[in-house]
């Protein structure tokens, strides 16, 4: 009986790790694709709408947009992933990645980062060469300016990986318009904006984490003082931006103007919060329901 159940251990531990659909979808960071797919459909939809051609007799470019931008985010975050994992045993929210546990390799990894990458390069490519261009810009601030470069050194690191989260709106216009006219490049500014609040009230609820690993965030190289007080610069900056967006309709401008003022108050009321984190918490999911709600806003108004 005993022999018997040594032997089923050692079997068990001798046998490879079975990688399942959480730890793929853990490895190509499900949840940023499907927000990402969020702006690049806004932006692919509005473009449609300002141009005046018709969706559904252009299936064959939404369908390359949507699942190119789709391969090129999944893939930069399986890239990400297999970079971060010497400090992502260190985070608690990250000590489960497969990269970290082992259920899949490195150069499985690399492989499956790079074909992803690649494939959803050939796919945006094939709606126009500007659809193209940013899509590489968008992986190459993303992987390399970001995760290879910025991330480990400065404290600005935040900002400049803003940059690749504020892409997928340009790929979804660009594909319908390769010009990209400055409404394109409100919803660019406006994603670009909307990123140093949202990962700095992350970072603050996440602090003693990135101190272990060495992350140079906001909070933990100037303290919560300081990042809080960025952090309401930041949303301030997303208060006239709507303005400049005034031919989707006087109700987004409103609607929009309320979420940055409601977020703009939440933030002042945190200067009289003695508890940060929990505050940070509020400040984080705010900014995660912003998102959501004024992007899908934009279509369903786009209609009316």
């Amino acid at each position: 009986m005993g022999n018997s159940r040594i032997l089923t251990t050692m079997d068990e531990t001798s046998s490879p790790p079975k990688i399942g659909l959480k730890d793929f979808t853990a490895l190509i960071k499900i949840g940023i694709v499907n927000s990402n797919l969020i702006t690049t459909f806004t932006g692919l939809w509005l473009a449609f709408l300002f141009t005046g051609n018709h969706f559904l007799q252009s299936i064959d470019i939404v369908i390359y947009t949507l699942l190119g931008s789709s391969l090129i985010i999944a893939g930069s975050c399986a890239l990400n992933n297999y970079i971060d994992r010497d400090i992502d045993p260190i985070m608690k929210r990250t000590k489960n990645r497969p990269t970290v546990t082992g259920k899949i390799s490195g150069s499985k990894v690399l492989t499956l980062g790079f074909t992803f990458v690649g494939l959803g390069l050939i796919m945006l490519f094939m709606t126009n060469i500007t659809t193209g261009i940013v899509g590489i810009i968008g992986v190459f601030s993303y992987v390399v300016l970001y995760s290879l470069w910025s991330k480990r050194l400065y404290v600005s690191n935040t900002v400049i990986g803003s940059i690749s989260g504020a892409v997928p709106p340009l790929i979804g216009w660009a594909a319908v318009d390769p010009s990209l006219p400055p409404m394109a490049w409100m919803l660019f500014l406006l994603m670009f904006v909307w990123q140093p609040p949202h990962f700095y009230a992350l970072a603050m609820r996440r602090v003693d984490e990135y101190r272990a690993a060495s992350i140079p965030m906001l909070p933990v190289v100037k303290g919560f003082a300081i990042t809080k007080r960025h952090i309401l610069i930041w949303v301030a900056l997303l208060l006239p931006i709507p303005f400049f967006m005034s031919s989707l309709g006087i109700p987004f401008i409103i609607l929009a103007t309320l979420l940055n003022i409601g977020w703009l108050v939440m933030g002042i009321n945190g200067y009289r919060n003695k508890d940060e984190k929990k505050w940070a918490t509020r400040m984080f999911v705010y900014s995660i329901n912003y998102l959501t709600i004024l992007f899908t806003a934009m279509v369903i108004l786009s209609v009316f």
